[in-house]
């Protein structure tokens, strides 16, 4: 599974690379997106093990700072679709066959996070924001179908968010150490959403968005420290927080619990820790790739962590090391292509690293 270095670019403007995704939905082709400062850059990894930049989105806007990235497809035409977010708190769409703005999506009252697409159906959204709530969007239609926050939701910054593998649950974290499972698979919320599949935009009339004040399960048991980094593995849950390991927990069966007393089931457990070093400062953001094999983890100091995850038991996951001698300042993400045969890692430097695997003899 190792993986060699294997190109290096860095982007003229030398600010902060804050996210990096490949497109899940090219079998061909490894595309994959950057965003930091006010620009998003789409690039190809070549099979010589170079990358080539494409195409760049700079926003009109100087002060904008784009923190997260997400692609999803124009179900209709099968464009590919990059959603960018940031410090602004506006959605912005960006058609990749037009290179333009082709939406922009607003309602967050701060910052946004983190983006993710809902892994059945490619027009909706979901994002995690600055100002405390998650929201759930129709790309087709324009329209926040839902907002998740309030009297149970989080109490500061939503850092990190995900989808479990049929859509039906989203996970948060955030700032306030805590973790919350939200349950999408109950009929209030399945209405809102085709509802606003079949919503028509007038002048008169705008999208009645629900608000759901309370999650499924909440825990602040996992982790003592902003929580910035969360993904399903099963029905396990991955979670990072600013104390140099990742967690490896269960939460517990939530067969019918009640949305309104989330805090009556029992807590979780906790079965593995992934220690790693010099992981101490917020908004680092580890990767699965697609086949939930590998898992990637860049720290301040430019190495990349990566673990094997098909071993038969958590204690026997072993840590493999990416570094390079000019790779020395934070990685903010890292991102697996869908086949898993490469790894790419962005920097504070606004540098950008691919790792290919070893090719076995």
């Amino acid at each position: 599974m190792p993986y060699k270095f294997a190109s290096q670019v860095k982007e003229e403007h030398g600010q902060p690379l804050f996210g990096v995704q490949f497109n899940p939905y090219l079998e061909e082709e490894k595309i994959f997106a950057t965003v930091g400062s006010n620009r998003a850059t789409v690039y190809r990894c070549n099979k010589d093990g170079s990358i080539t930049p494409l195409q760049v989105y700079g926003d009109a806007d100087p002060d904008e700072n784009f923190y997260c990235c997400a692609w999803t497809y124009d179900t209709e035409n099968g464009e590919s679709l990059l959603a960018i977010a940031g410090v602004k708190g506006i959605i912005r769409i960006i058609g990749t066959a037009r290179i333009s703005c082709t939406a922009s999506y607003s309602g967050h009252g701060n910052a946004i996070n983190e983006l993710k697409v809902h892994p059945c159906d490619p027009t909706i959204l979901l994002s995690a924001s600055k100002d405390h709530t998650l929201r759930l969007w129709n790309l087709r239609t324009g329209v926040c179908i839902a907002i998740f926050g309030g009297v149970e939701g989080h109490r500061d910054e939503v850092l990190g968010v995900d989808f479990n593998f049929d859509g039906t649950k989203v996970l948060s974290c955030g700032m306030d150490h805590a973790l919350k499972i939200w349950e999408l698979d109950i009929p209030r919320i399945q209405k809102a959403i085709k509802d606003s599949h079949d919503f028509q935009r007038t002048a008169k009339k705008s999208f009645p968005s629900i608000s759901i004040h309370y999650p499924t399960y909440s825990t602040r048991d996992v982790h003592r420290n902003y929580v910035d980094c969360v993904r399903w593995f099963g029905r396990l849950v991955f979670s990072k927080s600013c104390e140099d390991c990742i967690v490896l927990w269960k939460p517990p069966s939530l067969e019918g619990a009640s949305t309104n007393s989330p805090s009556t089931l029992p807590p979780p457990t906790v079965i593995h820790r992934l220690e790693v070093s010099h992981c101490e400062i917020w908004y680092v953001r580890f990767s699965l790739d697609h086949s939930q094999k590998v898992l990637a983890l860049g720290n301040q100091i430019g190495k990349v962590f990566v673990w094997d995850l098909t071993v038969d038991e958590p204690t026997k996951l072993k840590t493999h090391t990416l570094s390079h001698p000019k790779c020395i300042t934070a990685v903010r993400q890292v991102t697996i292509s869908k086949d898993g045969s490469s790894l790419l890692s962005v920097c504070d430097n606004g540098s950008i690293w691919r790792w290919d695997k070893k090719e076995k003899k």
